[in-house]
């Protein structure tokens, strides 16, 4: 994207902000207060909020505005390119995008780190967490525990678009925090949207200093105006001011759409539930879950195998670390991941679904959907229809793990068949209404 194109964008979603703050009586847009959504969306692309020390990147390096507000493969490797094709003419010519944090070798090399495979060919950027108190890493060429206190992930960079729809929504709460009953990040591990900047500001940008809460606020107001359709607003504004029923969010759809949204219905909306499509109702009673997306991938040693994953692009691959927990009972359990999710926020594993956190992430909200590609927290499918085996795949791997005559409510509508499987011949159909989300 060039700079030009990123100005444009930007000067018209201020240009769009403002007008409505200094337009509409009283001054609020969806929600909030118009000026201090104007104010949100100008730190938001400040390298330098409020003249707050960093490594020169703003949020919409990431978030970019033409991206929706996310970060995909393609526009990471387009600006890498232009960016070295700027270095041979000008040595010190930058892209914030590009920074040593974001770099595969930065643990190595640090402030001279340039290896930026993952962020090139997956747009995945590095996630920080300390390892919790019964958790610590193995060495893939000793086998031996290590003495490291944290663990880098490489997740995708999620779109800000309709987070007034999703985050902490009370309903249906595990057992175990943090954030029970949902927030935001692919984890839940934010339980607000300025607990969340604060921390992007902070490990992404590297700010020096800390961000006062009015700039947290701010960004958070601009963050709640920003929808993927002008359906997706009507919805929230529904949602804030108590309506029942509820603004109809999707557009008028052609038949073979309407036979795909009953396919969502049955096999999709016991997870992507509520307003947001990012609430698991009851009686799908876990809150958040592993459904295979991460890497390695479940295999099946049957013949014929009953279920059949896509395999993982070898560089997610190369991201997988081994982990070796220590239970309550003393008992130490090894697993492998790219990425083990909210484990890393409780260390729990080895018991029955609910109190086993590995590999578990929140539900995502799936407005807007058909415009964020790649999907998953790691990007590991490149398109809905890919999505779509995924579950076909993880519907099947659900059916096989069951012990005869258990029909989970994840795969069962009424407890004596697996009747929310999507079907082969049912899959045109649903990613035909993904795209119309």
């Amino acid at each position: 994207m060039t700079g030009m194109r990123w100005v444009f964008i930007f000067s018209t979603l201020v240009s769009t902000v403002v007008f409505t703050a200094r337009s509409q009586q009283p001054q609020e847009c969806a929600g909030v207060s118009c000026e201090a959504a104007a104010s949100g969306l100008r730190a938001f692309s400040d390298p330098s909020p409020q003249g707050l020390r960093g490594n020169g990147r703003a949020c919409a390096d990431c978030h970019i505005p033409s991206e929706h507000f996310q970060l995909s493969p393609a526009s990471a490797e387009a600006r890498y390119l232009y960016w070295q094709l700027r270095r041979q003419f000008d040595p010190a010519a930058d892209d914030p995008l590009f920074r040593p944090i974001d770099a595969n070798d930065f643990r190595s090399n640090g402030g001279q780190a340039n290896d930026y495979t993952n962020l090139r060919e997956l747009a995945l950027i590095r996630v920080t967490f300390p390892l919790p108190p019964n958790v610590k890493l193995v060495d893939f060429s000793t086998g031996n525990t290590t003495a490291e206190s944290s663990v880098d992930v490489w997740r995708a960079v999620p779109s800000v678009q309709n987070v007034a729809l999703t985050g902490p929504d009370g309903q249906n709460p595990v057992a175990r925090g943090p954030n029970s009953a949902g927030g935001y990040q692919r984890d839940a591990r934010f339980g607000s949207l300025q607990e969340q900047a604060r921390a992007a500001f902070q490990s992404h940008q590297e700010l020096i200093d800390e961000p006062s809460q009015a700039l947290l606020d701010d960004v958070a107001a601009f963050e709640k105006t920003v929808f993927s359709s002008p359906r997706a607003g009507a919805l929230a504004d529904g949602v804030r001011q108590g309506l029942a029923p509820l603004p109809n969010a999707d557009p008028p759809l052609t038949e073979v759409e309407t036979k795909g949204k009953v396919v969502f219905a049955r096999a999709c909306a016991h997870c992507h539930g509520g307003a947001g499509m990012s609430t698991t109702p009851l009686p799908v009673v876990v809150r958040y879950h592993d459904t295979a997306t991460s890497c390695p991938r479940p295999v099946d040693t049957a013949n014929p195998p009953r279920f059949v994953y896509a395999q993982c692009p070898p560089l997610l691959e190369n991201n997988v670390r081994t982990y070796e927990f220590t239970t309550a009972a003393g008992q130490k359990i090894r697993r492998a991941s790219d990425d083990p999710g909210r484990v890393l926020l409780t260390g729990f594993v080895g018991g029955a679904p609910p109190t086993d956190d590995w590999n578990k992430f929140d539900v995502p909200g799936l407005r807007g959907i058909r415009h964020t590609a790649p999907y998953f927290h790691n990007h590991s499918a490149a398109t809905l229809e890919e999505v779509v085996d995924h579950y076909i795949a993880f519907f099947n791997f659900v059916r096989a793990q069951q012990p005869p005559g258990v029909f989970p409510p994840v795969a069962s509508t009424n407890g004596v068949a697996f009747d929310r499987q999507i079907q082969p011949e049912e899959k045109a159909a649903l990613v035909a209404y993904l795209k119309r989300l």
